[in-house]
């Protein structure tokens, strides 16, 4: 599924989000890693990746290539800053749900990249056909939660012991999920 939209930031600059492509493989492992040393919020560490640059290359093309899926990046001044994607849940008495996860360089936080990534794959969902678009947030990660408020995600459930993280113990998610139809 393709998607390209160019929006400028609160700071008053451009950012271009658009798909990744597999020649985007190093940079996108990049943030990867960088996001997972810059916070607590997401689901591994830096040290759990299992994956290299080859294999993130062939990652990006296959979602590059996918007709339900989306993997898009936020690009400024050239670099990728931040990645959020789509991906669907499986068989067939799951086929309308979709899953939602984003990282953005903490560098980058606060500028918008975060919400206009969120509406992107918001509407990479709707045109894929999805009734309903899900993720899981840390409760503790309020920004996170309160953005996913405003994009109209409500909470379903949580987790106490969602994420047993190396810093704080145990960490709650909070389930949300959005009706796309």
């Amino acid at each position: 599924m393709e998607y390209t939209k160019n929006i400028i930031l609160k700071n008053a600059r451009q950012c271009l989000l658009r798909n990744a492509v597999g020649e985007d493989a190093r940079e996108v492992l990049n943030v990867f890693l960088r996001t997972r040393e810059q916070t607590d919020f997401l689901s591994s560490y830096k040290d759990e990746a299992a994956f290299d640059e080859a294999f993130e290359q062939q990652f990006l093309r296959d979602k590059a290539r996918a007709e339900r899926e989306a993997f898009l990046c936020a690009v400024m001044d050239g670099h990728i800053v931040g990645t959020a994607g789509v991906e669907g849940k499986g068989g067939s008495k799951v086929r309308h749900r979709a899953e939602f996860g984003i990282a953005i360089d903490q560098n980058f936080w606060g500028l918008g990249i975060g919400r206009a990534l969120t509406a992107a794959c918001i509407e990479c969902a709707k045109n894929a056909g999805y009734v309903q678009l899900e993720l899981e947030v840390v409760s503790d990660h309020s920004r996170a939660v309160s953005l996913y408020e405003r994009m109209g995600f409500v909470e379903f459930g949580r987790n106490p012991r969602g994420f047993c993280s190396r810093c704080k113990d145990w960490q709650e998610l909070i389930s949300m999920r959005l009706e796309l139809n």
